[in-house]
């Protein structure tokens, strides 16, 4: 079991692959080592919050690219709302959560 990091550009210290997103107001981008997972590598995506799940869709799709499987995230908050847990679970992505909380 291992641990990688998913960060905003220019935060990680070797050769990454980069992926944009859509944020309510306007786009961002985060970056993984390209060597970072290997094909058929098994992932658990782990995050503090989910809200629209924007960000953790760009991390899926980053995972992907490299070959890894994802088909489950863990957070501490959910935002049901805000729509992120239906967003990750239309890419096949069954959503935990500690603190199920509206997001209103």
């Amino acid at each position: 079991m291992g641990f990688v990091p998913v960060r905003k550009p220019r935060k990680l210290p070797r050769e990454t692959i980069a992926e944009t997103y859509e944020l309510e107001y306007g786009t961002d981008q985060l970056e993984i080592h390209v060597d970072a997972i290997k094909p058929g590598d098994k992932v658990l995506v782990v995050d503090d919050l989910l809200a629209t799940g924007g960000t953790i869709d760009a991390t899926v799709k980053l995972i992907r690219r490299l070959g890894g499987e994802v088909h489950d995230a863990a957070f501490i908050i959910n935002l049901f709302d805000l729509g992120g847990e239906q967003r990750l679970e239309k890419l096949g992505i069954h959503c935990y959560c500690l603190v199920p909380f509206p997001g209103h």
